[in-house]
């Protein structure tokens, strides 16, 4: 099996930046390709940004590009989401999740078999 634990989360204003990292344990060769969603309070979960397993490849929802950037470290089994311009409609759980078999569904949440707990992001005015 594998665990997910996502950190880095907290309190910040807006335009200020969050760094956001996901370790894995476990057996850490079932990761594939790996991503980030979201969740605020009352609303549905949403893509954030994925990466392929290899890092060669990473896919962004249009609401973050420009301001995250998804990067992974294979030797150390973690993947993080770099979050700078800060928005108040960012404020969510940020959960981590692995195990996406196929690219092109990376942004649904349906095809990932491993999540994390979340972690709360909260941009203030």
């Amino acid at each position: 099996q594998v665990q997910l634990v996502e950190s880095g989360g907290g309190l910040v204003q807006v335009g200020g930046s969050l760094r956001l990292s996901c370790a894995a344990s476990g057996r850490t060769s079932s990761l594939v390709h790996m991503g980030w969603f979201r969740q605020a309070p009352g609303k549905d979960r949403e893509f954030v940004a994925a990466i392929s397993s290899n890092a060669r490849l990473t896919l962004y929802n249009d609401f973050v590009k420009g301001r995250f950037t998804i990067s992974r470290d294979n030797a150390e089994n973690t993947v993080s989401l770099q979050m700078n311009i800060l928005k108040p409609e960012d404020t969510a759980v940020y959960s981590c999740a692995a195990g996406s078999l196929s690219w092109s569904l990376v942004n649904q949440g349906r095809t990932y078999p491993i999540w994390g707990r979340g972690t709360q992001v909260t941009v203030t005015v």
